[in-house]
């Protein structure tokens, strides 16, 4: 899966610009490969996915799009370049939201693209005359997150990976997806292409999409807010936010289902966040 506005550009914008795009599981290499047509032209993942955790293999996945003359983009958007570097993985193009843990104090809107020297000077010029291009304060607000983004990275995953092993043991939690977590499903190949975990997890609650809006209705500490990446810990029910913009029969294909609640886990102490996550869930 990929981010809601993310399916929205490739499903809607896109093919009225006359490309056509098919949408498959990318964590599975043979789905990738039956999807290839004589017109390809690109290979777009999102690992881990939004928000369903789901890791792709970039190392392959490059391969297979280099075999068949065509460039791989990794969003790189949950890892940051910190934690996951798809262009040492084999990748053309990886690009991020600065919005998010670039960024890292909800303040900024903005997006980078990195790649290799001529597939960025051809897009140089793209970006020139569409006007896709980063104001002076926005830029300023950029490099001042990239100074702090190794420390906010760590606290981030370490809190993660604290709060993960909480709802895992929870009752009123049914499953956990944690690419930190050796339950899982790709935990090996996460560790064989990320250095750290990052801080975004997701979860179902027992009782379906009633428990998780009387979870998020309760939290206190948290934020019920659709973006992630910040220093504060944000909640959100994607499917009736982020992927609100989804088809319902797709949201159910790829795993997101009605009582998915997605978590952004900030800096402030764990205990606190567990804390609070501890007495939402009692209510439910």
């Amino acid at each position: 899966m990929v981010y809601g506005c993310t399916y929205s550009l490739f499903s809607e914008v896109l093919p009225g610009l006359g490309i056509d795009v098919s949408f498959v599981d990318t964590s599975k290499i043979e789905n990738i490969k039956r999807a290839f047509k004589p017109e390809t032209k690109m290979v777009f993942i999102e690992t881990p996915a939004n928000p369903t955790m789901t890791v792709c293999d970039i190392t392959e996945i490059s391969g297979l799009a280099r075999e068949h003359g065509v460039i791989c983009v990794v969003d790189n958007t949950f890892a940051t370049p910190y934690f996951q570097r798809p262009l040492e993985l084999g990748a053309d193009v990886s690009l991020s939201s600065c919005t998010k843990y670039i960024g890292g104090h909800a303040d900024l809107l903005g997006g980078i693209v990195a790649g290799k020297k001529d597939f960025m000077k051809c897009l140089t010029t793209i970006v020139g005359y569409t006007g896709g291009i980063m104001g002076p304060h926005e830029a300023w607000l950029c490099i001042r997150g990239l100074k702090t983004l190794h420390i906010r990275m760590e606290r981030h995953a370490e809190n993660a990976m604290k709060v993960a092993k909480f709802l895992e043991s929870s009752p009123r939690v049914e499953w956990v997806r944690y690419p930190g977590l050796q339950s899982h499903p790709q935990h090996e190949l996460v560790r064989k292409q990320m250095s750290g975990y990052s801080g975004m997890l997701s979860f179902e609650v027992r009782g379906g999409v009633e428990a998780g809006r009387k979870l998020m209705d309760n939290v206190r500490l948290c934020s019920l807010a659709v973006s992630l990446g910040a220093t504060d810990t944000l909640i959100q029910h994607p499917a009736s936010m982020t992927h609100a913009c989804v088809p319902l029969v797709v949201r159910k294909r790829v795993g997101i289902t009605d009582g998915l609640v997605r978590l952004s886990v900030g800096i402030e102490d764990p205990e606190d966040i567990i804390a609070d996550l501890k007495q939402a869930l009692e209510i439910i």
